[in-house]
């Protein structure tokens, strides 16, 4: 081979590898693509090729990650209502001090004895028991502003203690997320990863929420679920996420469960999305269809939090929760282990 075919084979890798990281976006165009036709055997990704570093970032890392950052959104969520709770109790508090310093008032001036002095200077029968009738009233009526306010008295204190524990859960949540982030961002300079600009789309639509645990996590899930792409099983968060996103208009050709293989697919947590309309073609993306990936990568980017995603890869870039956009090689160099001709999602 001549030197002029090498130099322009370099060329044209190179320009190939910026325009991966360079993708302009137009905002709110149409996504196109009916439900695809017969589901040829699915291509895998190259998952199964992550070097052992990036595997434990991209399994146990993040999944530690999204846990933490679930686990700071609810204790914020609690907080948030502690405090509505403790301002309510304060104001109770503050209405009921007034009646009981006049009932502690009329206690000081009456004296224990000075009610039933005047009951037995009452003449009339009739009249004793009316009297007696209005002072046991009375009587109650202040025992239960006196219980009413030693009530509201313990909710605050007992507000203001929860309120302690939660921000002390949540800084130490926070203390786990940085923790995790920096462990990710490690593991990627040491194996040559480097941070990308990703894909915006700034009309991506957004999801409903998939369902959380009581506890506003995201429990583990088997593969309970029939896999509507396969046939095979996936987890209930998946078959939400899939619909969810074929709701919104990615209708493109899909396949999730997949028998062999590391990573979530064989545990029904993943899928393939195609940039093509049918199957996964045998070229790299590009034009209309790498404009549906670009957006469809966007969009469970954006949604991330909603239908709890665990990490994104498309076009040599992947995308974990801790740390973003980083680049993301093959050492099989193909489409499918390049994620060119698909958007791979993971979900929790």
């Amino acid at each position: 081979m001549s030197a002029f075919p090498v130099r322009r084979w370099l060329t044209l890798a190179a320009v190939t590898a910026a325009a991966t990281l360079l993708v302009p976006l137009v905002p709110g165009a149409a996504v196109s693509g009916a439900a695809a036709a017969p589901k040829p055997s699915p291509t895998p990704g190259s998952e199964g090729n992550t070097p052992p570093l990036l595997r434990d970032v991209i399994e146990r890392t993040s999944r530690a990650y999204v846990e933490a950052k679930s686990a700071v959104a609810e204790s914020q969520r609690k907080q948030l209502q502690l405090r509505l709770d403790l301002d309510k109790f304060e104001r109770r508090r503050a209405d009921l001090i007034p009646e009981v310093a006049e009932i502690a008032r009329h206690s000081y001036m009456t004296g224990r004895i000075g009610p039933a002095l005047m009951l037995l200077n009452s003449a009339d029968e009739s009249d004793f028991l009316r009297r007696a009738q209005d002072l046991e009233t009375k009587a109650t009526f202040d025992s239960q502003r006196l219980q009413a306010l030693g009530d509201a008295l313990e909710k605050v204190e007992q507000s203001k203690t929860q309120i302690d524990i939660e921000v002390k859960k949540e800084k130490a949540q926070l203390g786990v997320m940085a923790k995790q982030k920096a462990e990710a961002d490690k593991a990627f300079k040491l194996t040559g990863g480097r941070t990308t600009n990703g894909y915006v789309y700034v009309s991506s639509p957004t999801a409903r929420q998939s369902p959380k645990g009581n506890d506003g996590g995201w429990p583990s899930q088997s593969c309970s679920e029939e896999d509507p792409t396969t046939g095979g099983c996936i987890t209930p968060r998946l078959k939400f996420a899939l619909k969810e996103t074929q709701r919104l208009g990615f209708k493109r050709f899909v396949s999730c469960y997949r028998s062999g293989g590391p990573f979530e697919h064989p545990k029904g947590r993943a899928c393939d999305f195609s940039a093509f309309r049918s199957g996964f073609g045998s070229g790299d993306a590009g034009g209309q269809d790498k404009f549906y990936g670009n957006n469809l990568a966007a969009f469970f980017v954006r949604n991330a939090d909603r239908l709890g995603v665990l990490y994104v890869i498309w076009y040599r870039q992947i995308w974990l929760p801790a740390i973003g956009w980083k680049s993301y090689g093959s050492a099989y160099g193909d489409p499918s282990s390049d994620h060119t001709n698909h958007v791979h999602l993971s979900v929790l």
